[in-house]
């Protein structure tokens, strides 16, 4: 009996003790002090430099293990997706270089799909740093899109490099209010008329050397894609004509996306004109114009500045394209050809200069601004590398050149923002015929191939 009674007694007390030491609320605020007071004094008995080491440690170890989110934007789909494989290629072959890391901190991508449209461009790119938590971001091929998205790099304050969109609409926003629209950092694309005057000194050129005869009354027409970037190139451009005694008695703009133009056509050719000037953005719409002129019979000489924007061109057009007058840079140094090699190799796409090269220079000189803004600032945030801009970009410190690795231009200076500087040594296109084909450089003098031929030849 007294045996039972002990047994029992046993069974409680552990039954106590197993309760008290699951929750009871006054056994576990004694063991949380005792805790406080033990950590306490343990870090109390540590150096004051090996807590300020092991602080530094941590917080190393934290950003080595968070990534900074950065955004391209692009035409991935969409009637200019051609050029957006461009920009996914070249990309993912700067980042490849540096094994997308910077200052120890991985690099992620997320790759905006502006599908050449501005409503869905801005709404993708405002997706892309509320839900993805882009950081900041390059690239972009359209003018409408970059004015529309400059309102959400401004909102979020999300630095922004390298944008093709060459509009002065873009110049225009950045000068009213460098401090809102300032995130819109640098254009990969100068404002047309610092490049489209090179058209026009090489016609009077090729006029003067008795290689072109317009006539007395030099009747010249403007097409070109019915948006900002079309319309800054065409009435640039014919602003610049009249300037040299041109008449325009024509300007047509269009759809991006409209491939249809025997009646423009047909309207060109009644006009009597000797010259037809004018851009689009979308391959199937350049090259579907091209050669539907060459249906019709039109004998005026063809202006078609970014028909080589796409390496495959020629296959597009076929020999429509002779006597085409077109303005790209070309593969001109050994860095430039060996990028075009392997660049086909990995994508099986014949690069252009003016979309693979370019947004591969523009994307490595991204790459810069943010190695160098970690270097500065000891981290990257999107403050420090818009800090690095305003520091060092804007002033013309930093530059990215040829010796960098750049293999297009010469040097991509900003210190004109948010325009590059263009001129010999900077930033310039050579004027270009085709022919069968292939193409042969016109202007300028130093480096011209062949004189200017015309179709009537």
């Amino acid at each position: 009996m007294n045996f039972k009674r002990l047994s029992l007694l046993v069974v409680l007390l552990l039954l106590a003790t197993w309760l008290v030491a699951c929750g009871g609320e006054e056994a576990a605020e004694p063991a949380e002090d005792t805790t406080e007071e033990t950590t306490t004094e343990e870090t109390a008995e540590e150096p004051e430099e090996e807590m300020e080491e092991a602080e530094e440690e941590a917080e190393e170890e934290m950003a080595e293990g968070e990534a900074f989110v950065i955004g391209v934007l692009g035409p991935f789909t969409g009637p200019s997706a051609r050029t957006g494989e461009e920009f996914r290629t070249s990309a993912e072959m700067a980042l490849d270089n540096i094994n997308y890391e910077i200052c120890g901190t991985p690099i992620e991508v997320v790759w905006i799909d502006s599908q050449s449209d501005p409503e869905r461009a801005t709404r993708a790119y405002e997706e892309a740093v509320v839900q993805d938590g882009v950081q900041a971001a390059a690239i972009n091929w359209h003018s409408s899109v970059s004015v529309a998205v400059m309102e959400v790099t401004a909102k979020h304050q999300v630095p922004h490099f390298f944008g093709f969109g060459a509009t002065e609409v873009v110049n225009e926003k950045f000068e009213s209010d460098q401090e809102q629209y300032g995130y819109w950092t640098t254009k990969g694309w100068p404002i047309p008329p610092k490049l489209s005057q090179n058209y026009v000194t090489a016609l009077e050129d090729a006029i003067t050397a008795g290689e072109f005869d317009p006539g007395d009354e030099k009747r010249a027409a403007i097409y070109g894609e019915d948006t900002d970037w079309g319309r800054s190139f065409g009435d640039g451009l014919a602003a610049q004509l009249e300037e040299a005694g041109w008449e325009v008695v024509d300007r047509q703009y269009f759809p991006i996306e409209q491939t249809e133009f025997y009646s423009l056509l047909n309207r060109f050719q009644d006009q009597d004109l000797d010259l037809i000037a004018g851009t689009s953005t979308a391959p199937p719409s350049l090259s579907a114009f091209i050669k539907q002129a060459d249906e019709v019979g039109l004998e005026a000489l063809i202006i078609a500045d970014g028909l080589g924007w796409v390496g495959e061109w020629y296959e597009l057009t076929g020999d429509a394209s002779n006597y085409v007058i077109d303005q790209i840079p070309g593969w001109t140094t050994e860095a430039s050809q060996e990028f075009a090699a392997a660049f086909e190799e990995r994508s099986g796409l014949e690069p252009s200069p003016s979309s693979g090269g370019l947004s591969y220079d523009g994307m490595n000189f991204f790459i810069k601004v943010m190695q160098t803004a970690c270097e500065d600032h000891g981290s990257l945030s999107s403050e420090n590398i818009y800090q690095t801009v305003q520091d060092k970009v804007w002033t013309g410190e930093l530059v990215y050149t040829a010796e960098d690795g750049a293999i297009v231009m010469s040097e991509y200076n900003f210190s004109e923002p948010p325009d590059p500087v263009v001129g010999k040594g900077y930033y310039t296109f050579p004027v270009l015929q085709y022919m069968d084909g292939e193409s042969q450089t016109i202007w300028p003098p130093e480096f011209q191939e062949s004189a200017l031929m015309t179709p009537s030849e």
